[in-house]
């Protein structure tokens, strides 16, 4: 019987993981963290992705964990609607939308659905060697793991990754962000929200718990020490005439509560399968935020992978097919991605109050089809 071994305990490994376990399959997986925590704070769940814990059989745990939005909206400064989505008319038509879960909330479900013998911590892999018919694992640590199908799922910044495709180094967006899970100080919200302005970008996304996940994003040179030192007066200097309640979240959020990081992406890759091989989830295709998608497309990377490698005694065969089905798609998600973040920070007041004015006038019948072609997925 194959080995199949999986680098990376996030949303694509576990899932994968998951994935192969309803297939009959086993997978070890190795993550390179002494634990497996939840990096970063809440995320949206579209209907896709739902759509893929469906077909594992696993929705009900995870929907009862987060907190399903009627509404997403992209607002200006001054609080009026630039574009509205509603999730309801949606969900009626592709299945649950707009689902707000801490990314904690989401591990732990995740890690409730495998044996935790499963899971070995503290293995970070740094490079593979082939080893007759299978592949060899070489961790830092100076232990190795020998398997015949390995799945490559541990991050943007994979070394394995860039042994196999040694320029797939991470871009920088141009812009940086900052996000928190705050308690809500009485704030009755009900949709998730966006606010684009010059000065930056401003998401709200209520969560269960009475929580609150919101991000700030500002243009900014890259590792910037100014924007990694910043703190929430700083913050409320630049979002400070921003319409309510952005001032009212960020006198709410201590310093501490903040999580930092520079947006960076990959530009679409020319390979996933490497013979017995695979890349999936952000090492194979990380995306900016900006279409909600990321963790999206690593459920869907997991369930097409699972399907291929139950239709196929070969992993070879099964990663080539798994990679002729997910190159288009994720290249799309990328690409456009990238270029909706490019339109969403504009600084410049002219061609911001230009976009927003030609973005209301885009007709329902634009909006469907962009929706469909997110939406509908080959599962």
């Amino acid at each position: 019987m194959k080995t199949h071994t999986i680098l990376g305990g996030g949303i694509a490994g576990l899932t994968a993981a998951i994935a192969l376990r309803k297939k009959g399959v086993r997978a070890e997986v190795f993550e390179s963290a002494p634990q497996i925590r939840a990096l970063g704070a809440g995320l949206m769940l579209a209907a896709n992705a739902v759509k893929g814990y469906q077909r594992l059989g696993i929705s009900e745990q995870i929907i009862t964990k987060g907190h399903f939005l009627p509404a997403f909206s992209i607002l200006d400064r001054d609080g009026r609607v630039i574009t509205h989505a509603d999730a309801n008319a949606i969900g009626r038509k592709y299945g649950i939308h707009n689902f707000a879960i801490h990314r904690a909330d989401l591990h732990n479900a995740l890690l409730a659905e495998l044996e935790p013998d499963q899971i070995h911590t503290g293995k970070h892999a740094v490079k593979v060697a082939k080893n007759g018919t299978g592949t060899t694992v070489f961790f830092r640590d100076g232990s190795t793991h020998d398997t015949d199908c390995l799945i490559v799922a541990d991050g943007i910044h994979s070394p394995i990754r860039r042994q196999l495709l040694p320029d797939s180094e991470p871009r920088y967006a141009g812009y940086t962000c900052w996000r928190a899970v705050i308690d809500n100080p009485g704030l009755n919200l009900t949709r998730a929200s966006e606010t684009w302005g010059t000065e930056g970008r401003f998401g709200i996304v209520p969560l269960t718990k009475g929580r609150i996940y919101w991000f700030a994003c500002v243009n900014a040179s890259q590792d910037d020490p100014a924007m990694q030192n910043m703190n929430i007066e700083g913050l409320a200097r630049i979002f400070g005439r921003f319409h309510e309640p952005v001032p009212v979240i960020l006198q709410h959020t201590r310093d501490q509560d903040l999580i930092w990081n520079d947006i960076i992406d990959l530009k679409p890759q020319p390979q996933f399968a490497f013979g017995n091989i695979v890349l999936i989830g952000d090492a194979a295709h990380a995306t900016t935020p900006n279409m909600g998608q990321g963790a999206c497309q690593a459920v869907e990377d997991a369930v097409i992978l699972a399907d291929e490698l139950g239709r196929h005694s070969s992993p070879e065969t099964a990663f080539a097919a798994f990679e002729k089905r997910r190159m288009k798609r994720t290249h799309y998600i990328v690409n456009n991605s990238w270029n909706l973040g490019k339109m969403a920070q504009s600084d410049n007041r002219l061609l911001a109050g230009l976009r927003n004015f030609l973005l209301r006038l885009i007709p329902e019948w634009v909006n469907e089809r962009q929706l469909k072609a997110l939406l509908e997925v080959d599962f």
